[in-house]
This record gives structure tokens, C-alpha cells and sequence, in this order.
């Protein structure tokens, strides 16, 4: 999973960068509101891709090779063009960053479970915990509601992939 890439996405960017995360893929998000130039130079000291909608990023020569303009669109949009810019597979590593703090996810714990409600443990659940936030991970409502986006995307991708082929 080391080969993967990884991101930064701005402040504009909250819903992608969350989704990113629920597929995996080591993302940070701008909620400070730092100056581009030191968004620029983290991307480039941890090998980051820094997703914006800013325009005016181009003016910065550290921009160059790290930032990835992405036009206004809603979410799908937004996932596509990514998905086909980063050759992204949005369900292969999905469910294994915290969706709040990007830490990787690690097999729950026995003090991790006592947290989980009595009716989410079902015989054969696999739960996971946040090491960073101690947030506890299962396949409730929200996970299939993210899932599902997921394995649209995913299709979409695969169909997009097999037309350009053909």
C-alpha cells in the first residue's frame, strides 16, 4: 500500500478528502487555513498531491508537479476526475484510514469493543479502532451508505477504463 498516492486536499475539499480516506488513501486536509506555500512544501516534503479548486495555485513554482487544479462539480464529478487523473481503485484498501484523522485503522481491541453498541455486535463483525482518536469502526448504516458510493465509483471507473480501451 506504500505505492499509493498520497494527498492534501484544501479547505474547499472536505467531502472528497473523506472519502478519500473511507478508500484508503493517506489524506490530509487544510481546515487552518494555512498559506499555499507551506501546503506546497509539506506536499513536497511527504510526497503529497495537493488537490485544490484554488486557480491562482499556479502562480506558485512549488506548484509545479505537486498541485492538481480540480474544477467546481459535486462530489461524483470531483471522484472521477481524481480517480482517473491518480489511477485510483476506490475499493481495494477501503475502510482502513480513520475517516476523521487519517490514522490507519487497527483491529479492535477488547476495550474497544466494550464501546460498541450491543446492537452493532453481530457474530462475524470485524471492528476496527483509530489508534490517534480511540474511534471505533463497524458495517453500520453509515459504512454501507459509503461503501456503496464507493463501489459506484468504482464501476464508473472500470466501465471509463474499459471504453477508452475498446
Amino acid at each position: 500500500m506504500s505505492s499509493l498516492p498520497r494527498f492534501l486536499c484544501d479547505e474547499m475539499l472536505g467531502r472528497l478528502c473523506r472519502y478519500l480516506r473511507a478508500a484508503g488513501y493517506d489524506t490530509l486536509f487544510d481546515n487552518n487555513g494555512l498559506p499555499d506555500r507551506e501546503l506546497l512544501q509539506l506536499c513536497k516534503e511527504q510526497g503529497r498531491y495537493f488537490l485544490t479548486q484554488d486557480q491562482l495555485i499556479i502562480e506558485h513554482n512549488a506548484a509545479r508537479g505537486v498541485a492538481f487544479i480540480l474544477p467546481q462539480g459535486d462530489l461524483d464529478q470531483l471522484a472521477a476526475i481524481t480517480a482517473a487523473q491518480f489511477h485510483l481503485d476506490w475499493t481495494s484498501y477501503a475502510f482502513t484510514r480513520c475517516l476523521v484523522d487519517n490514522a490507519a485503522l487497527l483491529e479492535a481491541d477488547n476495550a474497544a469493543l466494550q464501546r460498541v453498541p450491543p446492537d452493532a455486535l453481530l457474530v462475524g463483525e470485524r471492528f476496527r479502532v483509530c489508534p490517534v482518536c480511540d474511534r471505533v469502526y463497524w458495517q453500520g448504516s453509515h459504512y454501507k451508505r459509503i461503501k456503496s458510493r464507493l463501489e459506484m465509483w468504482e464501476q464508473t471507473r472500470i466501465k471509463s477504463k474499459q471504453t477508452q480501451s475498446d
